[in-house]
């Protein structure tokens, strides 16, 4: 199970990581600067060296020891409201904005929500954005919570900062998979719960309608590459999410050619790299991933730490130091 907690949080940072270089180009602009096949190994963007992730993992990093800290302080104090420690969390971030080397190419709607000083809710939404920024950074909330509740919290969590309900209902439904995933369930049997649950919520028809078309074009003849074209760019909540579903469902077996698949098209490559990434490794396990992508991965041993640390309360209920995670 241990391998399954570094499988998620590592396959993020590293489907983050190789589509990173490619972000905003065309698919064919891809195949002219990588070859026919298009990018399939790390490198340099935006001055960083291979290897470095964008600000999908750094925010996707402060959900999961949000997600810590929230469960300290109701060790220590016996409630909490787990949205707003993971919203400090965010906040945190914003701070870190100040260092030019932590400025890893950060989405506007979540920088421009942050700095208004307003945490958007579902019932009180703070925009009416569906950026996936939202959706890409909620793969920790399925390691910390079980898929009966899950969904919610996933949901809350992008709508502190994105408000349309494309934007935060995918991180509900990306939520609950990753739970499903670890509590035993086979990737279609887990989406189709998640479907189930996403229903139960006002105005899902937009990101059902993707999801449903995901399935659709992953039992079709389509390549891959064509699949994704038709679903979208990846811009999007719900876009973002097809898009990782497609490419998930397609190699279910194969972490390599599932982040390859999904970063190599038009559009948001490094966004559905990182939800590939976190699913197929979820899926997979850490094991899975090539061991040169690991190596070569920025900060690999923290994330590697962060996923041990969430592994041992969130399913083994040890405790853990309030010092290394104090209490908000």
């Amino acid at each position: 199970m241990l391998n399954i907690y570094n499988g998620c949080l590592l396959g993020l940072a590293i489907g983050d990581v190789l589509g990173a270089p490619v972000d905003f180009l065309s698919y064919q602009e891809i195949i002219n600067l990588y070859g026919k096949n298009g990018i399939k190994d790390f490198y340099a963007w935006g001055g960083f060296n291979p290897g470095s992730y964008t600000s999908n993992t750094q925010l996707s990093l402060a959900t999961a020891v949000g997600c810590i800290r929230a469960y300290q302080r109701m060790l220590n104090k016996g409630f909490c409201n787990s949205s707003d420690i993971v919203y400090k969390r965010y906040l945190g971030w914003l701070d870190s904005q100040n260092n030019p080397n932590q400025i890893r190419r950060p989405e506007y709607t979540t920088l421009n929500s942050l700095q208004s000083g307003k945490k958007g809710t579902i019932e009180s939404p703070v925009n009416n954005s569906k950026d996936c920024g939202g959706v890409v950074r909620t793969a920790p909330v399925g390691l910390a919570f079980p898929s009966v509740a899950v969904f919610r919290e996933g949901s809350e969590y992008a709508a502190t900062t994105h408000g349309h309900p494309s934007g935060y209902l995918p991180a509900g439904f990306f939520s609950e998979l990753i739970a499903h995933i670890i509590e035993g369930k086979k990737l279609f049997e887990a989406v189709e719960f998640c479907i189930d649950r996403l229903k139960t919520y006002k105005e899902h028809q937009e990101t059902e309608g993707k999801v449903r078309l995901a399935i659709d074009l992953f039992t079709s003849q389509l390549s891959v590459e064509n699949g994704i074209e038709i679903i979208g760019e990846g811009w999007t909540g719900e876009e973002s999410l097809a898009i990782a579903l497609f490419c998930s469902l397609r190699h279910a077996c194969d972490f390599k050619k599932g982040v390859q698949a999904a970063v190599n098209h038009s559009g948001d490559s490094s966004s559905t790299g990182a939800i590939t990434g976190a699913i197929l490794g979820t899926l997979l396990g850490a094991e899975s991933i090539p061991r040169n992508w690991i190596l070569k991965l920025e900060n690999s041993y923290s994330i590697s730490q962060i996923a041990t640390d969430m592994f041992k309360i969130f399913r083994n209920n040890k405790r853990l130091s309030f010092e290394k995670y104090p209490v908000d």
